[in-house]
């Protein structure tokens, strides 16, 4: 019995100390971010496939892994979706290569003007203004 009151006293010491980081950490808000990312981004190309259905190829250098490089073709699909006047994109599938240091995805989004259904959707107006605070271009 007294072996499991120590584990316990034990684990209950270990749970203050994670929360009291936590409560530290909190107070802060949001710390920024220091980082020397300065991508070149390649260009867009978009092939309409049919009716709703895009293709955006996407090229860039200086990704730091892969969700880089699919954030710029999901700003493409927004720009586009906008340009063509709908609203919504619903991401379809993206495959991603990278060689020599440039990063390709090939992106797949229907574009619709009306919130279709599923679960990876964007809202086209949206997304661009978060690109552009990021600084992805978005064509």
């Amino acid at each position: 019995m007294m072996h499991l009151t120590r584990l316990s006293a034990g684990l209950t010491v270990a749970a203050f100390a994670v929360l009291s980081a936590c409560a530290d950490q909190a107070g802060q808000g949001p710390q920024p971010v220091k980082s020397d990312f300065k991508p070149t981004y390649l260009g867009v190309q978009t092939i309409l496939m049919d009716g709703d259905l895009v293709d955006f190829r996407v090229q860039m250098q200086g990704a730091r892994n892969r969700d880089d490089v699919s954030n710029y073709a999901r700003c493409a699909a927004a720009q586009y979706a906008l340009i063509r006047g709908y609203g919504f994109a619903r991401h379809l599938r993206t495959n991603i290569a990278e060689s020599g240091g440039t990063w390709r995805a090939d992106a797949v989004y229907t574009i619709s003007a009306s919130l279709p259904l599923g679960l990876r959707n964007i809202d086209a107006e949206v997304t661009v203004r978060d690109c552009g605070a990021l600084g992805i271009p978005t064509v």
